[in-house]
């Protein structure tokens, strides 16, 4: 098959729509269920590239959750401990496989943002997997396959029209690639570099020491980079990035907003945070986005008279100021990636108080001696990796 025609392009009233190969090859992908659209290949192509990366840096099962082009989680398959199975909501599922940890933590970092996500494996999805996924607003899934038993569950999802796409695991795209805007086609050679350790050997601060598990953390920050919507920054922590800042003009507002992302997934660990009684039969959606207004600023959203007895059992105190920067003190290890470099130390500061340690940009600004200052003065380990990850 060279060619799959789809309902319609971006918007109802973009059509025809369709994708298709130029060369002789056919499509490297089965629709085994549903009807994917235009949107829904873009997520799960780059979601899949993103996915195919993170193995093979790391040596682990990935995955992604991706939402409008961008992801909104990324992981590996590293173990969950109690308090990420219960803020992942799956700590009634029993023992997961790696697979599904993976995406157990790609899905739970930003549940907000990944909600209706596409959803990229970097494996076979078995049976673990698509158990989570079944319980989850979602449009389709990219695999290099599915287990007998996992298709059957996403098949029933949606009422049978779940998007389930097979792709060959053993494609590789022509070394140009080609994009039209305006009736004009730009052509440029796919992004290739590789993300590996040696990308990661220039450190450039006072603190030479980058721990494995940091490198490993860094190399997940930059690959989600690739194929996120620059400017971008991405927060990483065990495996798992926990705050994607995607889009901005200004680069410091992606630090703002991933690093917010980052505190919000860490303030939902605390055990104030981890005691709130729901009612019964409280949707999923509507439990994360009270969670979400709770230790955010417009808490008495969720508190006030008349609204809190429609979420809870028993009216929460207030999460103080003061007690969510207690909780965020304690946050440590964080890595952080840049898609180009720091023009001033306003980032630096920010991460710091997202429990920033280690750091993976360009360079090149013609202020990089005050961003070393930064770091030097919060003991930071920063490496320049001398390429830019820009991503359109």
């Amino acid at each position: 098959m060279k060619e799959l025609a789809l309902k319609y392009g971006c918007n109802p009233n973009q059509k025809p729509s369709r994708i298709y190969m130029d060369d002789d090859r056919d499509l490297p992908i089965e629709v085994l269920s549903g009807r994917p659209g235009y949107i829904n290949f873009l997520d799960a192509f780059n979601g899949w590239q993103l996915v195919r990366e993170l193995k093979a840096a790391t040596g682990l099962p990935a995955a992604t959750s991706f939402k409008h082009v961008s992801p909104a989680g990324a992981a590996v398959g590293l173990p969950l401990d109690e308090t990420l199975r219960k803020i992942y909501w799956v700590d009634d599922m029993g023992e997961l496989s790696p697979l599904a940890c993976a995406y157990a933590r790609a899905r739970g970092a930003d549940r907000m943002s990944s909600f209706g996500d596409f959803i990229a494996l970097s494996d076979v999805c078995d049976k673990d997997t698509a158990s989570l996924i079944k319980r989850e607003v979602s449009d389709g899934v990219i695999a290099p396959g599915f287990t007998d038993e996992a298709l059957e569950i996403l098949k029933a999802k949606k009422k049978g029209n779940y998007c389930v796409i097979k792709i060959d695991e053993n494609y590789r795209p022509a070394p140009l690639e080609h994009k039209q805007v305006f009736g004009i086609t730009f052509e440029q050679g796919r992004q290739e570099l590789p993300i590996d350790d040696e990308l990661l050997s220039n450190v450039v601060t006072e603190n030479k020491e980058i721990p494995e598990a940091a490198k490993r953390d860094l190399k997940i920050a930059l690959i989600t980079l690739k194929y996120t919507q620059s400017n971008s920054v991405c927060f990483v922590k065990d495996g798992q990035a926990i705050g994607v800042g995607a889009g901005q003009q200004s680069r410091v507002h992606c630090t703002r907003l991933a690093g917010q992302k980052a505190d919000d997934w860490f303030l939902r660990q605390c055990p104030k945070v981890l005691d709130l009684q729901f009612v019964d039969g409280i949707r999923r959606a509507d439990r994360d986005n009270a969670i979400d207004v709770y230790i955010g600023e417009e808490y008495m959203d969720v508190l006030a008279d008349g609204a809190w007895e429609k979420i809870f059992k028993v009216k929460p105190e207030v999460f103080t100021r003061e007690e969510k920067r207690a909780w965020l003190d304690q946050m440590k290890g964080v890595t952080l990636g840049s898609d180009a470099f720091f023009p001033f130390s306003d980032n630096i500061e920010r991460a710091h108080k997202s429990g920033v340690e280690y750091i993976a940009e360009p360079g090149g600004s013609v202020r990089d001696d005050a961003v070393i200052e930064c770091c030097n003065k919060y003991n930071m380990a920063m490496a320049f990796t001398g390429i830019r990850l820009f991503h359109h």
